[in-house]
């Protein structure tokens, strides 16, 4: 749809649904910048191969002997 199919079926409305149209655009154009605002759910999965633990992860640390 053009703009100017838009603006030609924007002009047959009475002036008081012009309004509540121009009031539903605002609408619509905040909706659109929360939509762009909004960070993307990162999916499962995305961070693998991405992070390494040491192979004495595990271990007890030195420092925690004498409560063990």
């Amino acid at each position: 749809m053009t703009s100017l199919s838009l603006y030609t079926k924007l002009e047959t409305l009475p002036p008081e649904l012009k309004s509540e149209a121009s009031d539903f655009i605002d609408f619509l154009i905040e909706k659109a910048k929360k939509k762009k605002l909004k960070a993307p759910t990162p999916k499962f999965g995305s961070l693998k191969g991405k992070i390494k633990l040491s192979d004495d992860f595990d271990a007890p640390l030195e420092d925690f002997k004498d409560y063990m």
